[in-house]
């Protein structure tokens, strides 16, 4: 497991079912590798269980079968060596940007001096540079979401988790972001793994999207994204291959919408 950042192997996930003695099985023997520097797009229908994988790899929630391995250690407890982008920002309102980025080295003990070079670098990184004494309420929704993948970047996670972290954003917003967050890994090299609905965001970004089925969830197909970086965010089509790898995990993932299952 040394060439891979994340392994899932054979998760099966079972939940209580509100008023049954039985349980809800969500995930059923999902297995898949996240290799180091990868960028890996997870998709599949509402409610199939895209973000229990990833509180599994934060180590949030651990499987009713199966494990997950990170750099070969299998997660039992809270894995603080990856970095966690929810759906909505989160940011503290009663702290300005810069305290809100500079609050997960506080709490690992990181000298002060250490601390103000890291969060300057941070926000420079997501265009946030100037608004440092800004509080959330002073920042637009995308700015609010730069922050909070500042906030992330600040540690240096080995590995960023990041929840539909653009789904609330209007589409304008949303392509700068993609764009943004295609450069910010590409320069740092980071293993991200990034659960999203849209089919055009998962192939734009992704080296492998994960298609994940109907609840109770199998893997589908892990399908390779061979397209030339950097991507074109702003116009998909003109990205060369792009046609056909959209069709590769369309095909895929109508499987699960002629179900008519999906709500």
């Amino acid at each position: 497991m040394n060439d891979r950042a994340l392994v899932f192997e054979g998760i099966g996930q079972d939940f209580p079912a509100p008023g049954q003695r039985s349980k809800v099985r969500v995930l059923d023997g999902i297995s898949f590798d996240v290799g180091h520097g990868k960028f890996i797009a997870v998709i599949g229908p509402s409610g199939c269980g895209k973000s229990t994988l990833l509180q599994m790899a934060a180590g949030l929630l651990l499987p009713t079968r199966g494990a997950v391995h990170h750099r070969g250690r299998k997660i039992t407890s809270i894995n603080t060596e990856v970095g966690f982008v929810p759906q909505q920002a989160q940011l503290f309102p009663w702290k300005t940007l810069a305290e809100n980025v500079e609050l997960p080295l506080l709490l690992r003990g990181v000298a002060a001096n250490e601390r103000r070079e890291r969060v300057a670098h941070a926000l420079g990184s997501v265009g946030l540079k100037g608004f440092e004494r800004h509080f959330p309420s002073q920042l637009s929704g995308g700015m609010q979401k730069r922050g909070s993948i500042a906030r992330t970047l600040v540690y240096r996670p080995d590995i960023i988790l990041m929840d539909e972290p653009f789904g609330a954003l209007d589409a304008q917003t949303r392509m700068v972001m993609q764009s943004d967050l295609q450069t910010l890994s590409m320069e740092a090299g980071a293993t991200v793994v990034f659960v999203t609905h849209d089919i055009t965001e998962a192939v734009l970004l992704a080296d492998h999207v994960i298609v994940l089925s109907q609840r109770p969830s199998r893997l589908l197909a892990n399908i390779p994204i061979d397209l030339p970086r950097p991507r074109n965010m702003f116009e998909p089509f003109r990205n060369p291959g792009f046609d056909a790898a959209y069709d590769a995990v369309w095909t895929e993932f109508r499987s699960q919408i002629d179900t008519g299952r999906v709500h």
